[in-house]
């Protein structure tokens, strides 16, 4: 097929998870009639399972500037404190270091957790209709000029637009198509994942308990129930997820210190592997990376798909103000703006969350007892917690419209 008998598009969107999909709706929300497609090798479909995610204060108002945080709302769970721990090998007593309590503004949680089936169905309704969607469809090649990048497809067509969007994950085809490098390193750990009911009520409140081999947080969803993101050592993580489900229970309440009671597995545990990836460049010739394809980081604070998704409020103000502009939205130097905006914030978080694993993981006696020393001085210090609280929020000063709750 020749170039002029590409598909022509104004952004191609390669990826349909929830970073992918809400670029897509903010692009079409902020600019009539633009032109925008979404290339996944799979079906577009909401998610199956029963997973779900932290979404942080100031990411909520991008769902809610987009017009879809009601429909999720009602099924999500707002987190109204944080309870913190930490204990060595054996230990039984788990004594309480660290609490957060409160919102980051009159009536408004610091976070939510919203179920992915929820968040899923939301962006999929709002999107309906308003962009090309291109899936199942394998990608051939990449190629980019001074005016277009284009998409050869595995059955032949090709797709062309001004800016090419990455939102293909931490193993981005795209990529690596272009020749970004990127940088990091393993843990050595893996990250449990499992849904699971509970006997006591949780009362919104997030629980994280520091343990030798990572962090163990239980994370409240609607109902007696709760999200877990469980660390452990790669040599040990096979050992649970061969355990049937009355084992594993049992080995969760134990770790739990039975803080909620009896537990019961609703969902099968699931592992992956935990590494601090990031890539040396968030841009390329008419391309921008978005969410993991940018950026993986340790799960420790929760912040994975906040980053994500404050990259979508930042690349989508910059390629709508350049095409209110008449000017060309996949150019170096628009790219460079919405670099230069992401990258600050991105590897402050991700030297946080590599140094919390660092210091949280391990059962070294004089760096436990600093750390121990340190969490106290935190929660009797109320305005180092109300800082941390919005940090942890994502509110701040110079942020994107739509993190603002602001339209484009």
């Amino acid at each position: 097929m020749s170039k002029t008998q590409a598909q022509q598009h104004d952004v191609i969107i390669v990826g349909g998870g929830p970073v992918g999909l809400t670029l897509a709706l903010a692009l079409v929300q902020s600019g009539p009639g633009m032109r925008i497609a979404l290339v996944d090798r799979r079906p577009l479909s909401v998610p199956r399972d029963n997973r779900a995610s932290a979404i942080a204060a100031a990411v909520r108002r991008i769902f809610e500037a987009l017009g879809v945080w009601a429909p999720m709302e009602g099924q999500s769970q707002a987190i109204s404190a944080m309870h913190i721990t930490d204990s060595g090998e054996g230990d039984l007593a788990r004594p309480l270091f660290l609490r957060f309590d409160g919102d980051v503004g009159p009536g408004e949680p610091f976070a939510h957790m919203v179920p992915n089936q929820a968040s899923g169905a939301a962006l999929m309704a709002a999107i309906e209709g308003r962009i090309s969607v291109v899936a199942p469809a394998e990608i051939a090649d990449w190629s980019a000029d001074e005016t277009f990048g284009r998409l050869t497809l595995a059955d032949g067509r090709v797709l062309a637009a001004p800016l090419i969007v990455a939102a293909d994950g931490a193993q981005s085809s795209l990529r690596q198509r272009a020749g970004i490098e990127t940088f990091g390193h393993d843990y050595q750990q893996t990250g449990l994942v499992a849904t699971i009911g509970h006997e006591l009520a949780h009362d919104g409140v997030a629980y994280e308990h520091f343990r030798p081999a990572g962090p163990f947080a239980s994370l409240p969803l609607p109902g007696n129930r709760s999200s877990l993101v469980w660390t452990e050592s790669s040599r040990e993580a096979p050992r649970f997820l061969a355990m049937n489900q009355e084992e594993l229970a049992l080995e969760i309440e134990a770790v739990m210190g039975s803080t909620l009671g009896r537990v019961t597995l609703e969902d099968k545990l699931m592992g992956f592997p935990l590494r601090l990836q990031l890539a040396k460049s968030f841009v390329g010739p008419r391309l921008a990376l978005v969410g993991d394809a940018a950026h993986v980081i340790h799960p420790i604070a929760g912040q994975g798909l906040n980053l994500g998704l404050k990259d979508v409020a930042a690349l989508a103000e910059v390629v709508v103000d350049a095409m209110r502009l008449g000017l060309d939205h996949g150019a170096a130097d628009v790219l460079e703006r919405y670099q230069s905006w992401r990258r600050l914030d991105t590897a402050s978080m991700a030297a946080v969350t590599d140094g919390m694993n660092r210091l949280f993981s391990n059962d070294v006696a004089p760096i436990r007892a600093l750390r121990d020393f340190g969490l106290g001085l935190v929660d009797r210090a109320g305005p180092i917690k109300s800082t941390l609280i919005r940090a942890a929020s994502s509110v701040g000063g110079g942020a994107p419209k739509l993190l603002s709750g602001m339209p484009i």
